[in-house]
């Protein structure tokens, strides 16, 4: 196998969400090979439906901290960086380019981004992100995405200044490692997440074998009261406060991306 290939491989193999950095910053030459990085990722039409916001400023770090489910670790990290699903840049053109007069003249309505553009505009800026973080562990900068970005829509969109037409998908923390690498977690079987032609739902024995090895690691003395894995998994995740506030979060940036005449 080529070389190239093999340690592309690798790269992504070994990578883990890395919490702790070393205490030095970003140089310049690797901030901006990350960058271009993620604008060389796939994008629908080539129209780049997503802005990059990198934070420098100590305080609006140390506020990201707080609202992003209190992790000191971003106020700390030499970059932070903010993906944001962008229709905001294409629909101030469109006006420029007096899109509204051109589709009146058709007989069409001109309307604002609607639910479809605000998922294709997501997708854009996740890839992008994941292209930023692959660039930054080739050159030996780890990093840990923080979906609590999309929390607190009003604040975040104050911090940042963020106009209707966009919405932070993901936060990105960049660190260079601080000495030895931590091991990667498992993941899941590829049988139970891989299927041929068509999804295919598990089995209870499927299920079984899939959560084997975190079973056996459950402790039944935890803080939920929870009886196995999938409780505990839900009272933790799905189906904790943070959840409920990003289900709030994101209905309430759509509000604005609902596809209104203009």
């Amino acid at each position: 196998m080529d070389s190239t290939v093999t340690s592309t491989i690798d790269l992504i193999r070994r990578r883990v969400s890395l919490r702790n950095y070393a205490p030095r910053p970003i140089t310049p030459e690797h901030l901006d090979l990350i960058l271009e990085s993620a604008m060389r990722a796939p994008t629908a039409g080539n129209m780049m439906l997503y802005s990059i916001i990198v934070v420098e400023d100590p305080a609006k770090k140390q506020a990201l901290s707080v609202t992003c489910d209190h992790q000191p670790f971003i106020a700390k990290a030499p970059l932070v960086l903010v993906f944001l699903a962008d229709m905001q840049r294409w629909y101030d053109y469109y006006q420029l380019s007096g899109v509204k007069e051109f589709r009146r003249e058709q007989g069409e309505d001109f309307t604002s981004p609607d639910e479809g553009s605000f998922l294709l505009a997501c997708c854009d800026a996740l890839i992008a992100a994941q292209n930023a973080v692959i660039a930054a562990e080739s050159l030996g900068i780890g990093s840990c995405y923080i979906g609590d970005i999309m929390e607190n829509i009003e604040t975040h969109r104050e911090l940042l200044q963020l106009p209707d037409w966009t919405f932070p998908v993901a936060m990105a923390c960049f660190g260079y490692y601080p000495g030895e690498r931590p091991q990667p977690r498992p993941r899941f079987d590829r049988r139970f997440i891989v299927f041929t032609d068509a999804y295919r739902r598990l089995s209870e024995g499927e299920f079984a074998e899939m959560f084997a090895g975190s079973e056996a690691k459950f402790n039944p003395g935890n803080r939920f009261g929870a009886r196995n894995i999938g409780q505990e998994t839900y009272a933790r995740k799905t189906g904790a406060e943070f959840a409920r506030e990003m289900a709030r979060s994101v209905r309430k940036a759509l509000e604005a991306w609902n596809g209104k005449k203009l």
